[in-house]
């Protein structure tokens, strides 16, 4: 089981343990400069759809009652899809919580 520990607002720790064939995802920094030059503001953005990986569950339950092993691990950085999993806020980092389907692929 890995856990996590995130620092939260008043500079306690929080444990993040996902479940089941849950992670957790810390969205990377989307690029504040176009390949021209131009500067964009925060609400012209799009969400980067990539992110490092912080903590992973134990692994989808299968039939036979075992655990799948995950293919990814903490630090990878991964590719998912931009509607994936659900946003949550840890002190000042924004988080995301995905099930393991939802990542396309490990980046490098």
């Amino acid at each position: 089981m890995a856990k996590k520990k995130a620092s939260g607002k008043a500079g306690g720790e929080i444990k993040l343990q996902p479940l089941g064939d849950r992670l957790v995802v810390e969205r990377a920094e989307s690029e504040s400069v176009t390949a021209g030059g131009i500067v964009l503001p925060d609400s012209a953005k799009d969400k980067p759809a990539r992110g490092v990986v912080i903590s992973v569950g134990d692994g989808r339950l299968l039939d036979d009652g075992s655990r799948a092993p995950f293919q990814v691990k903490e630090g990878d950085l991964v590719l998912f899809t931009s509607y994936a999993g659900e946003e949550f806020k840890v002190g000042d980092r924004e988080l995301l919580l995905m099930r393991e389907e939802d990542v396309l692929a490990v980046i490098g």
